[in-house]
């Protein structure tokens, strides 16, 4: 089995009397009675999962401060991508970068329920939305988002309120907006899907609270399969990653990835530790992950209308067919159906139980986790074509993938 792979903890403030920019002990803040989800695991559980949520639960769980007030998003019009597919090498500078973007990047200091912990955002348009983790705005699940006290710091020293518009757990996106904040600088949108393995990128955020941090790296890999979490319910927090080598902390988490234009690509969400465990010190060894901004830009523009964010299912639940119980072909890798729901987009395709899922379009399929960050890539109503082993023989079925709307 993968190793999950934890969202960047919230960096907690430094205890006094710490000397200055003093890091404080890592580790995930203490849990409040009763958390929302399940922790953040230190091994895959084994068993079947939902693939795009399961039946009967109806989405992910929403906070949407916005539906009592059709203002809250300022009625910004959708968010203006720049296109940069065709652009020539990039010849921008790490300084340059900076200083374009810096303006546009938000330290977060969250409180609620005895617990505290900090992250970062990103403006995305000159009303104060601003674009972070949900494991940000809720502590890593400690707290609820309506619970969460938060200030937002900007890079000229500017402090406000900030309250949750909304949240999705299932992307580990969230919204928040600031108050009575004029003047922001919003950070220019770009394409994750025009990014190539070894292109330079620059991250900024606030690690254990240093904020306005620059650091800078490369693509290490694209499509990297990450699953940071699951529920109670079996839900995945699970995307095709964006690895790269920039530093990243705990602090770091929800700030933006940018290429060398200063175009937003990602959101820097988790990281792979040497930690043993949750509560254990933490630290970039130089294998960072951002959510790529394609797939959740969707999610956004649903949370910004005050809507409940809504995700592409097939219906199935799945099990890893490597190291499973009667397998004895080792070179045997993909996503093994174990249920089917009845009138799902799976079994209107033709897949069985029992099939295993080898590839969806040109995306190669592992494990359940690369199958359930695939699918989260795409948007209900997409059309796609999945192959499949029955038995030792291969096919494919084309299917109109489902809703949990």
């Amino acid at each position: 089995m993968t190793q999950v792979l934890p969202p960047i903890p919230p960096a907690q403030p430094p205890t006094p009397p710490a000397p200055p920019y003093f890091p404080a002990p890592l580790g995930a803040p203490q849990r409040s009675r009763g958390p929302r989800r399940a922790g953040f695991a230190a091994l895959v559980l084994s068993g079947a999962l939902l693939v795009g949520g399961g039946a009967g639960i109806g989405g992910a769980a929403i906070y949407d401060a916005a539906n009592s007030d059709p203002s809250a998003s300022g009625g910004a019009g959708p968010l203006q991508v720049a296109d940069n597919d065709d652009r020539p090498a990039a010849s921008g500078s790490v300084e340059s970068v900076a200083s374009a973007v810096l303006p546009s990047v938000v330290a977060l200091e969250v409180s609620g329920s005895g617990s505290a912990g900090s992250g970062s955002g990103v403006v995305l348009d000159a009303d104060g939305t601003v674009l972070t983790n949900d494991h940000v705005v809720t502590l890593g699940g400690t707290i609820e988002a309506d619970q969460a006290e938060i200030t937002a710091s900007f890079s000229d020293g500017t402090r406000a309120r900030a309250t949750v518009i909304g949240t999705d757990p299932l992307t580990d996106t969230a919204l928040v907006k600031v108050e009575d904040v004029d003047g922001l600088t919003p950070v220019t949108v770009g394409k994750s899907g025009n990014l190539d393995v070894g292109e330079q990128v620059v991250a900024i955020g606030s690690p254990f609270g240093l904020d306005a941090t620059v650091t800078s790296g490369i693509v290490s890999a694209l499509d990297r399969p990450v699953e940071v979490a699951r529920d109670q319910q079996g839900n995945v927090t699970a995307y095709p990653a964006i690895q790269t080598d920039a530093a990243i902390n705990p602090g770091n988490s929800g700030g933006p990835l940018v290429n060398m234009d200063g175009q937003l690509v990602g959101i820097n969400a988790s990281i792979r530790s040497t930690a043993s465990g949750q509560g254990s010190e933490s630290g970039s060894i130089g294998l960072g992950f951002a959510i790529p901004i394609d797939e959740v830009l969707p999610i956004i523009e649903q949370l910004r209308a005050g809507e409940a964010p809504t995700h592409a299912r097939l219906g199935i639940q799945v099990q890893d067919v490597r190291g499973t119980a009667g397998s004895s072909d080792t070179t045997l890798s993909g996503a093994r159906i174990a249920e089917l729901e009845k009138g799902s987009a799976a079994a209107d395709a033709g897949l069985e139980k029992g099939d295993v899922i080898i590839s969806i379009d040109d995306h190669r399929i592992d494990d359940t986790e690369s199958l359930i960050a695939t699918v989260r890539a795409y948007r209900p109503g997409d059309t796609v074509e999945v192959t499949y082993l029955r038995g030792s023989t291969e096919d494919t079925t084309e299917l109109e993938l489902g809703s949990d709307g």
